[in-house]
């Protein structure tokens, strides 16, 4: 039996189609616009300041998370580690990293929007921000942040 290639190209179009259907009618999905973003206070071990909305999953419990975090000018962290593979996604404004244990404005690279990065669990490191600037965070839980001067932790001041 011969297939014309119009109709052969047809119907592998539809087929394709058919295979990549619009999220909205698939089972188990989630989709979070922009303007649906319910941003709160970040997490404690976080600086004051900091905004945070989790997208998907849950930072404190086992498995896959997505957190944007909105930081304010101005705002920084003091060297941390992280004990999970941290992977950032600069979604605006400009990140300034360091790596180390000891902070180094002088050192810390810009990072603008657009720009990605992954650090393996343990890599010491310490951010600045100078102009608000907005991350997404998407790695495994439980999340968690450890300061490798303990009095840097922004929990002490409030025990």
């Amino acid at each position: 039996m011969k297939i014309a290639l119009p109709t052969l190209i047809a119907a592998v179009a539809v087929a394709g189609v058919a295979a990549t259907a619009p999220a909205d009618t698939m089972e188990g999905h989630t989709i979070v616009p922009p303007q649906e973003i319910k941003w709160g206070p970040a997490p404690a071990v976080l600086p004051p300041g900091a905004e945070a909305a989790v997208l998907f999953g849950d930072p404190s419990e086992e498995g896959l998370f997505v957190l944007r975090l909105k930081l304010p000018a101005g705002y920084s962290v003091a060297p941390h580690t992280h004990p999970v593979d941290e992977v950032i996604t600069v979604i605006s404004g400009t990140f300034r990293m360091g790596m180390g244990e000891t902070a180094d404005q002088r050192k810390a690279q810009a990072l603008p929007a657009g720009s990605f990065f992954a650090l393996p669990p343990g890599t010491a490191h310490y951010v600045f921000i100078d102009e608000e600037t907005v991350v997404q965070i998407s790695t495994v839980g439980p999340w968690g942040l450890t300061y490798i001067n303990p009095k840097d932790d922004p929990r002490q001041e409030t025990q």
